[in-house]
Order: structure tokens, then sequence, then C-alpha cells
């Protein structure tokens, strides 16, 4: 029988890049924002770790929100990742959105940038209306370790957090199958972007204890 591995919870810094975006683009591989952003099943784990690299290394990252859960060992290996947005910290700067337009524009192209804008301001139409509040701003975890509390780890600090500052938290999904997990602990359905052309998207929002 295999042992259990042992992960460690902290706070990603720039080294972790790779395997934050590495996580990511395999968690996310086959979720409804991915395909749509990468429709091709082929280049699409490619295409997308090049995108979480350039958003984790240039906005998640340097804002010193992000927690990755690694697997110890010889090599120690980032097996799961979460970003949060703190009260009232804007999502993303002059600056930052500067250094990642270049990865958006080799990935997607000038004429898809209107598509992605749009999508955006629907995604951020569902915010809650006033604050403070928490943002989780993406969480996945390694599909070799899904079930082994890696998830649970990363959701339970951010959580703590937020109840520590006694204020809510918000998250979207596009995945309908998330919503029963998340309402777990504790979030509710707050709204929903069903825009034809663009992928589904669900607003939760966990009150403040």
């Amino acid at each position: 029988m295999s042992e259990r591995p042992e992960f460690t919870v902290r706070n990603a810094t720039m080294e972790d890049v790779p395997g934050v975006a590495r996580v990511l683009s395999r968690a996310f591989f086959d979720d409804p924002l991915m395909e749509w952003l990468f429709p091709d099943p082929v280049s699409r784990m490619a295409k997308s770790a090049r995108w979480w690299a350039a958003f984790s290394g240039y906005v998640f990252i340097p804002r010193g929100r992000v927690r990755v859960a690694v697997e110890e060992g010889p090599r120690p290996v980032v097996r799961g990742a979460a970003a949060w947005k703190e009260p009232e910290e804007p999502s993303m700067g002059p600056g930052a959105l500067l250094r990642t337009l270049p990865s958006t524009v080799s990935l997607f192209g000038l004429g898809r940038l209107p598509e992605l804008a749009a999508f955006l301001r629907e995604v951020g139409a569902l915010a809650p209306a006033e604050g403070p509040y928490w943002h989780l701003e993406v969480i996945g975890v390694d599909p070799v370790v899904q079930g082994k509390g890696v998830g649970a780890a990363l959701l339970d600090a951010g959580l703590s957090r937020a109840d520590d500052d006694r204020v809510p938290v918000h998250l979207e999904t596009n995945r309908a199958g998330n919503l029963a997990y998340y309402e777990r602990y504790g979030f509710k359905q707050t709204g929903e972007l069903d825009t034809e052309g663009l992928p589904r998207t669900w607003a939760m929002l966990r009150p403040a204890p």
C-alpha cells in the first residue's frame, strides 16, 4: 500500500509560477471556460499554461495572495493553487494589464479581444454591488491528487482569513457541478451569466460570519 502524500500549504513565490501554471492548466483542461478560450484540445494544455503563467506571474503572485499546496519529497511539487483578492483591492492595475497584453494577443489574436472584454465585463457585473468582500479568483488541484483534501485545505485557508476579517467571500464558477460543492462551505448562488456565445457562469457568495 502506498503512503498518503504529505502536503504543505504556503504563500506562493515567483519561483512557483511554472508549477502554478502547470497545475491550473491540468485542473481546468476540460472546464467550459478553457474550452471556450482554447477550443482545440490538442493545443489547449500548452496554451492555457501560458495563459496561467502570465496571470500568475504578473497579477496573482505579485499581490501576495496566492496559496499553493506543495507535495513534500526530495523534489517538492506544486499540486494545488488558489488566488484570492482582498477587499477593496483592484483586480488588475494598468501596469499588470500591460504586461499580460502581449501574451493575450499572442494566444488569442486581436480579433478575439472584444469578445474577451465583453465576457470580463459581464462577469464583473456578477460581483456584489456593495463591499467589502474577499474574492476567490481561482482555485485548482492537480487531477492526480484530487480527493486527497488538497482543495479543501486551500479553501479553508482563505475562508478562515475572510472569517477573521468578518467579511463575505465571492466567487465565480463555470461548472454547474461545483455549486453543490461550494454550498457545503456556506456559499449561495447570487447570479448567473447565460449570454449566447459566452461561457455560462455562476456567481456565489458566502456571507460574513
